[in-house]
């Protein structure tokens, strides 16, 4: 990353993109999303792991390691490549709303009508056997084939020789369910052809991409089937502890995540391989990476498992700056929020990764406030919010009159530093204010999500932590969002924060 460069940025994840088909895609409106990215001057577009999903809907607890989301295949593409008519692809439910994800109907009618495109795909095309060969997607597709015949259920609830993995195993199902797995590797095979030609358009315009890497994975993954030793399993194959976060004032009994730990000890014997090699995957497919719950390297907090909250728990040293050793020049963003201590600021100062601050957290009155813009430094990716928070509207609907009073007090004080003016203080005009500023912070970057560009409520809110609820990851935009006057909004925002050369 050129940390001199100061540049912006807007945060859209690939399933909130406008489609008529149930979810944001690959395809037709990635492409116009870049094109607004383009006219507006932004050149970052920052979006959530591109992982399967699976219980809960979010992207930070998927199947695989590496597997790719093959709900976000375009559809229109695969017409246009003659593995589907128009007619099949319009007479498919998977949904009629077109501000929310229906995961269900995805499930259910999505993964049969891509099953019929791939049953006229030409299995001797050259390429794709040789990506077949490659197996670079091979675990994936196994463990998605034995899903598949266990009724999708995790592999700690089968009930036949197939809870224990085997190579034997292995073997025998791929050959004797050639065509389900050669269908999953088939989705990979076809998400990285539609991917990296929306990527090199969006390249080729001056944007990067820029994703994200869940620090843990799900229970539910290959990764914890096939190899086990790496996490901290019993000898019967569960859990002795589980991730989470301990109880602060947001959360009064923590957060409980449930994911296994790593074994970091054993991890350590050859170099923690299994992390470096996620990151190499993880920079191949986008040019900045952010790494979710960075604070978890430094140390981590966990909680032994069957414990139905978070009080009780205790912190852990994490592998620390021996995981980044000979990639500290990698286009990295810690995701350093939440509890801080000398830890973290330690391995954030030994790596030189840049940051986060958030403008949702800066305005409560306190001169010392780490996230007040006038206290954020360069080495920092500057947001109104997360997709974990409210948007910047909805949180201030829910503020009293006292924290309101407050709030606009702070902003008020900050917009008078930077230059900003301050439209006034009902809510809207305080979440636009808001907005305006952070173009103008010091940091290297600064990313607004969608939601808080379009001045939207909690409705739109992407996620709300620990709380299991269809209203997760199932926000989406409109085409109509993407307007004119929303560029020139973003213009003179930029303008107003000189970045990206204005």
């Amino acid at each position: 990353m050129d940390k001199k460069q100061r540049r912006s940025g807007i945060l859209l994840p690939i399933s909130a993109l406008p489609s008529p088909y149930g979810i944001g895609t690959l395809g037709k409106e990635a492409y116009g999303f870049v094109d607004f990215l383009s006219r507006s001057g932004s050149k970052i577009w920052q979006i959530l792991p591109l992982g399967v999903t699976s219980y809960g809907d979010s992207p930070y607890q998927s199947f695989s390691a590496k597997g790719l989301n093959y709900y976000f295949l375009d559809l229109d593409i695969l017409i246009e490549k003659g593995l589907l008519t128009k007619e099949e692809v319009m007479s498919c439910d998977m949904g009629d709303n077109p501000s929310k994800i229906d995961y269900g109907k995805l499930f259910e009618n999505r993964i049969p009508l891509l099953k019929k495109a791939f049953s006229r795909f030409d299995r001797t095309n050259i390429a794709f056997e040789t990506f077949v060969r490659e197996e670079e997607y091979k675990d994936f597709a196994f463990y998605m084939t034995l899903k598949s015949l266990h009724d999708f259920r995790p592999y700690y609830e089968w009930k036949d020789e197939s809870r224990h993995y085997s190579r034997e195993l292995e073997e025998k199902v791929i050959k004797e369910h050639e065509d389900l797995y050669l269908f999953y590797v088939w989705t990979q095979y076809e998400f990285l052809i539609q991917y990296h030609k929306l990527k090199h358009y969006a390249n080729a315009r001056g944007i990067e991409i820029m994703g994200d890497i869940p620090l843990y994975l799900s229970r539910d993954s290959v990764e914890c089937y096939k190899n086990p030793e790496l996490f901290l399993f019993d000898q019967k194959g569960e859990p002795t502890y589980v991730a989470g976060c301990p109880p602060d004032y947001f959360a009064p009994k923590g957060q409980l995540w449930g994911n296994p730990i790593f074994d970091w000890e054993r991890m350590k014997e050859n170099h923690y391989a299994f992390f470096r090699n996620r990151l190499d995957y993880s920079l191949s497919l986008y040019d900045i990476l952010r790494i979710d719950h960075f604070r978890g390297l430094a140390a981590y907090y966990r909680i032994p498992y069957g414990r139905e909250d978070a009080v009780v728990g205790e912190w852990v040293d994490g592998p620390g700056i021996a995981l980044f050793e000979g990639r500290l020049d990698d286009p990295i963003v810690a995701e350093d929020l939440g509890f801080m201590d000398d830890k973290v600021r330690k391995l954030l100062k030994e790596t030189g990764f840049p940051g986060m601050k958030v403008l949702e957290f800066a305005f409560d009155g306190s001169k010392d406030n780490e996230h007040l813009p006038s206290n954020c430094t360069e080495n920092y990716f500057g947001y109104t919010g997360t997709h974990d928070n409210m948007p910047i509207y909805g949180y201030l609907t829910t503020l009293d009159e006292n924290g309101l009073q407050t709030y606009r007090r702070t902003l008020r004080e900050e917009c008078e530093k930077f230059g900003v003016p301050y439209r006034g203080d009902a809510p809207k005009d305080l979440a636009r204010t808001t907005v305006s500023l952070s173009y103008c912070l010091k940091t290297m970057a600064n990313i607004v999500p969608i939601q808080d560009l379009l001045l939207l409520g909690n409705e739109s809110r992407m996620n709300t932590p620990s709380l299991l609820s269809d209203q997760n990851w199932s926000y989406r935009t409109k085409k109509e969002n993407f307007s004119e006057a929303l560029v020139k909004q973003i213009q003179e925002d930029r303008h107003l924060g000189r970045r990206d050369g204005n």
